[in-house]
């Protein structure tokens, strides 16, 4: 078994190749060329650098948001694209979950926060499990603000993780030693954690229909929301 692992929803786009032994090679890169231009470039050297041939691929993984609406619709196409080509199932994971399973030996609670731009945060609360992790509700966005409000009301130890934990470190330390801050380790979702966190689905034979993976918006991108201001006073 040989699984890509695609993850473009935040601005540190990341590729991975594994199987159910680990990870035979992964990378990140965080500035640079746009999404489109450097996942398919970073796949072809991993598969050198891995000595894996692409015909040896058996699964396709690919991380389908919450996250920037330009990367995840990149990532996402160019998931199923291989995934057609390959003739190999796909998996579609939510990216919160992916960067909670990163920090599932926390004693904690954990909650992933991903900048989601415009003052708001995306967000998702998980409790470790073995092996795991396990979420408690669905993925949403809401303001910082709305963000501590929800954690004092929880009234648990939480382990924060993201880009979103880190922009808004000021507002959530104010919650005190009930939040633990993770660092830039695990400030975005990677796809090594992926691609382990997808494997069990493969060799369960669980995948996806390809229509049925498409990117986790949450809300309106900026262009639907300047059309709809637009139209109300058109």
């Amino acid at each position: 078994m040989i699984v890509i692992g695609i993850e473009t929803s935040t601005p540190h786009t990341s590729v991975a190749l594994g199987n159910d032994h680990g990870i035979l090679a992964s990378a990140m890169l965080s500035k640079g060329k746009p999404n489109h231009e450097v996942v398919v470039p970073t796949l072809r050297h991993l598969l050198s650098a891995a000595e894996v041939d692409l015909g040896h691929v058996t699964g396709i993984a690919v991380g389908v948001g919450p996250g920037l609406f330009t990367g995840l619709r990149v990532g996402v196409e160019t998931a199923k694209t291989l995934a057609q080509v390959l003739r190999v199932p796909i998996v579609g994971l939510t990216s919160l979950d992916v960067l909670a399973f990163a920090v599932r030996y926390s004693r904690r609670a954990i909650g992933a926060v991903v900048d989601a731009r415009r003052g708001e945060v995306f967000y998702g609360l998980y409790r470790p499990v073995p092996g795991g992790v396990t979420r408690v509700g669905q993925p949403m966005v809401c303001a910082p603000e709305a963000l501590v409000a929800e954690l004092e009301a929880l009234g648990e130890e939480v382990l924060l993780v993201g880009n979103g934990a880190i922009l808004y470190r000021r507002a959530l330390e104010g919650l005190g030693s009930q939040v633990e801050l993770g660092g830039s380790t695990h400030a975005h979702p990677h796809a090594a954690a992926l691609v382990e966190l997808s494997v069990p689905r493969f060799l369960r034979e669980g995948s996806d229909r390809l229509y049925e993976v498409v990117p986790l918006y949450l809300r309106k991108s900026d262009a639907e929301i300047a059309w709809d201001q637009r139209a109300r006073t058109g």
